[in-house]
């Protein structure tokens, strides 16, 4: 496992002194980032080499979210590669090694140059293990997300350049960020998941399909055709619960 340690800033908090989901995903990304980079696969290598790890998806399940101040640990490794897929785990505990988050994730090897996923080779994971770690104990989800075909269309967005990435593209937590906007203010989000299409980039308009499920909501973000750039489904909870 790769690990780091972090404290809650003030900055990373929401309205209840909590760290945000966006926060939540924003360690979870920079901890695998950080691996990259350590071991000299990041992303200047990666850049060099026309290639990129993209996100196919995630499944992130709350424990309970941190407060201000609260040291914590985050930690990452995979523990598969098959094809062009690699699958990694993370996790974010308290001091007392208490789980505060449990995430699952699925990524692709891109090849820049040629426009298509590509088959992962040793060199591509030097330095990351073999491969074969033990799994993070959790009911893991699908990796597709149904889409019901009744649903509420919310005001659109425009992808302005905070929302974009070193690749170019709008960054993985702001889709989640731009779903999260359009949901009931009172809701707390215990699980997530995350099903992306394609990439959206600096001015196009994304239009959020809304629909209620039985135990939370999915929001497709859509072009103006209404093909998905990102399925997410979101399970609330009362703030009682995760606090």
């Amino acid at each position: 496992m790769y690990t780091f340690g972090s404290r809650i800033r003030y900055s990373e908090t929401d309205e209840y002194g909590k760290l945000t989901l966006t926060g939540i995903m924003n360690y979870l990304q920079d901890c695998s980032t950080f691996q990259s980079e350590d071991i000299g696969l990041g992303i200047s290598y990666l850049t060099e080499h026309h290639q990129a790890w993209w996100l196919s998806s995630w499944q992130i399940v709350i424990d309970r979210y941190p407060a201000l101040g609260e040291e914590v640990v985050i930690g990452t490794w995979p523990y598969d590669f098959k094809g062009f897929y690699g699958y990694r785990n993370f996790t974010i505990c308290d001091q007392a090694g208490n789980y505060l988050v449990r995430a699952n994730s699925v990524w692709f090897l891109f090849d820049t140059e040629l426009g298509r996923p590509v088959k992962v080779k040793e060199e591509n994971i030097r330095g990351y293990g073999r491969g074969d770690e033990k799994r993070l104990e959790m009911e893991y989800a699908p990796r597709k997300i149904t889409v019901r075909a009744d649903y509420v269309e919310t005001e659109c967005v425009t992808i302005a350049k905070h929302h974009i990435d070193t690749n170019h593209h709008v960054n993985n937590a702001q889709y989640v960020e731009i779903a999260r906007e359009v949901l009931p203010a009172e809701i707390e989000v215990g699980e997530l998941r995350v099903e992306y299409k394609k990439a959206a980039v600096c001015g196009d308009v994304v239009y959020p399909h809304v629909s209620r499920t039985d135990e939370g909501y999915t929001v497709s973000l859509c072009d103006e055709q209404g093909a998905a750039y990102a399925v997410i489904w979101l399970r609330g909870k009362t703030r009682e619960d995760i606090i």
